[in-house]
């Protein structure tokens, strides 16, 4: 598998619906509205491909193995995570991680200060990725997914990129 990320595009929206409806089911994004996302200036959104699958076949999801969304006007100074979905198959290798470096670098980008998101009170694998990546919880909105499931609320404060001389690497490269 030769992974990689690009920009979504809405010529991609067919696969992305299909991996939005099997990962979130009830709570699935409507079409429309993912189109919306995809079209709007103030969104960025990616999508993880499998490079070595054929992406014609059979119109579905193929070669897409996640994608995530990130809403922040420029110079709005706040972002928000709209979404995110990695293929059941490949969960735990850190595509997820991936998209969500990138989606903060993005926010950096646009100058943003703080990203929020919300997810499922009863989803700790996620919860347990946006904690590794320095959100916190900020609240709980009761009952916000269907079948009556909390949100947490959570908050990151977009931390400044760093950067490292080159030194130790150029010291290394001389021996």
């Amino acid at each position: 598998m030769s992974v990689f990320m690009r920009r979504a595009k809405v010529a991609d929206l067919d696969r992305i619906m299909v991996l939005e409806r099997e990962t979130f089911e009830a709570d699935a994004w409507p079409e429309d509205a993912m189109r919306r996302e995809l079209e709007s200036p103030h969104a960025f959104y990616l999508i993880a491909i499998d490079d070595e699958a054929d992406d014609e076949s059979d119109g579905e999801a193929a070669g897409l193995l996640g994608y995530a969304g990130l809403l922040a006007p420029k110079g709005g100074g706040q972002g928000d995570i709209q979404t995110i979905a990695v293929a059941p198959a490949i969960r735990g290798i850190g595509l997820g991680r991936g998209l969500m470096h990138a989606l903060i670098t993005e926010a950096r980008r646009r100058h943003v200060a703080e990203i929020f998101l919300e997810v499922r009170a009863d989803n700790p694998i996620a919860r347990a990725l946006y904690e590794s990546l320095g959100f916190e919880e900020i609240g709980l909105r009761r009952r916000y997914y269907r079948g009556g499931v909390d949100a947490v609320h959570m908050r990151l404060t977009v931390p400044p990129a760093v950067t490292r001389p080159a030194e130790a690497d150029a010291t290394e490269a001389k021996r």
